[in-house]
Formats: structure tokens, C-alpha cells, sequence
């Protein structure tokens, strides 16, 4: 998917693209939360390619948003700043899914995904806020 949103970035807003894309991770990560204890594998296939196709699909407009604003000159500071966002969301994502299944071992996974839908949910709305015109009064 990402070789597609890659392609779609330089024709549709940054913000259309990487909005559609949380949001399809959302809905697969909302799928996944509410499948239950005897569910296929296609069940559980389908829902994660959604996840994936949603995050292939956020991924290749939002760092070419990224990239694209800073000056060339700057543009290997950029990459590493790129670079440590990503760690750190790594990082704060493995903890926060820890910290879930410490909270409630049973039910920790579930917990987990909806903390994920509702991240997702967030930077869904942040993207579609780039497509606001700023600073009109009216």
C-alpha cells in the first residue's frame, strides 16, 4: 500500500492520504479489539492487512510531508528527526501495550487495541486539520 499512497502523494493532499490511512488502521485495530476467542485465520487476516494497508498508506504521505518542509540544506537533520520520532513512538507504543497487559492480563490485548484505535483516531483528525486554511478570520 505504500508504494501506492507513495505514488497518490504527489496528485492528492498529504492530509486526505494520511487521514484515510489512520483511519484504516483504526478500523482494523477496532476490528481486532472485538474478534473473538474462535475466529479464523482469515478472520484475523483480513482485519490485520487493513491494519497494514491503513499504516502502508499513512506512512509514505507522511514522511514525504515531513521531509519535503524542511530547506534541502537541512535535510539530513530532518532524516534523523524522522528518524528519533519514530523510535520514540516505538518505544512509547511497546510500554503502552506493557503497561495494558500489566493491568489486566486477561484482557490486556484488548485494551491495547483500543488505546491503538483511539491513537489512530487522534492522528486522523490532526491530518485532516492540515486541509484548514490558517490564519483567515471570518
Amino acid at each position: 500500500m505504500a508504494l501506492v499512497a507513495g505514488r497518490l502523494a504527489d496528485r492528492v493532499s498529504l492530509g486526505v492520504l494520511c487521514g484515510i490511512g489512520l483511519l484504516m488502521l483504526s478500523v482494523g485495530m477496532a476490528a481486532l479489539a472485538t474478534l473473538g476467542s474462535g475466529a479464523s485465520a482469515f478472520d484475523i487476516g483480513w482485519r490485520m492487512a487493513l491494519c497494514g494497508a491503513g499504516f502502508g498508506f499513512f506512512q509514505s504521505p507522511n514522511l514525504k510531508a515531513l521531509m519535503t518542509s524542511a530547506p534541502l540544506a537541512r535535510s539530513g537533520g530532518a532524516s534523523g528527526i524522522v528518524a528519533i520520532s519514530r523510535l520514540l513512538g516505538q518505544t512509547l507504543g511497546a510500554s503502552l501495550v506493557a503497561l495494558c497487559f500489566h493491568l489486566s492480563v486477561g484482557s490486556g490485548p484488548h485494551y491495547a487495541l483500543w488505546l491503538g484505535c483511539g491513537f489512530a483516531l487522534v492522528g486522523a483528525v490532526a491530518s485532516g486539520l492540515r486541509l484548514l486554511p490558517y490564519g483567515k478570520k471570518g
